[in-house]
């Protein structure tokens, strides 16, 4: 009896184990946003003051920061978003922060009251952030020299954080 009891507690060991490892990587494969490791999806954003073309800033990091000045946790983070681009500009970093704001008072009131200097242009049609599938605000990606979308980051991020910092330098 000994013996059967041993055979199948090490049959349901190996089954536990072959599951575990099926649903971990599964999990990994659900939770890994798709277009990481791949070409960031090119674009054209123009409003009233420019126009700006996503493949334009090739051989930049491009910080792409979708956000809106209704937006709380966007407004919380755009100071650090400022900070790190003066920081980082001579490492070739380039944040461009596209703005979903139907109102465009709102939108430059927001810039110049906050002091907001980055390349940002507001799509009120909201194409761009669509084609990202972005719906919640903020969203960033971070798109290396080459174009290829490296990480994504859903939430408020503090930008001038050591790790961060580190992080966009190594790219």
């Amino acid at each position: 009896m000994s013996i059967y009891r041993s055979r199948i507690v090490q049959c349901v060991v190996r089954l536990a184990g072959v599951a575990l490892l099926l649903t971990s990587a599964g999990c990994y494969s659900r939770s890994r946003p798709a277009r990481i490791g791949s070409a960031a999806p090119d674009f054209t954003v123009r409003d009233a003051q420019r126009s700006v073309t996503l493949s334009h800033l090739k051989g930049q990091i491009v910080v792409l920061n979708f956000w809106a000045t209704w937006c709380p946790p966007c407004v919380e983070e755009m100071p650090s978003l400022v900070q790190m681009q003066a920081k980082m500009k001579d490492k070739g970093i380039t944040v461009l922060a596209i703005s979903v704001d139907q109102d465009e008072d709102a939108y430059h009131r927001f810039l110049q009251d906050h002091g907001v200097n980055l390349l940002s242009v507001r799509d009120a049609d909201q194409k761009s952030n669509d084609l990202y599938g972005t719906f919640k605000f903020p969203e960033t990606y971070i798109i290396d020299r080459n174009g290829v979308v490296r990480r994504k980051f859903i939430g408020a991020v503090d930008w001038t954080e050591p790790d961060v910092i580190e992080y966009l330098g190594k790219l």
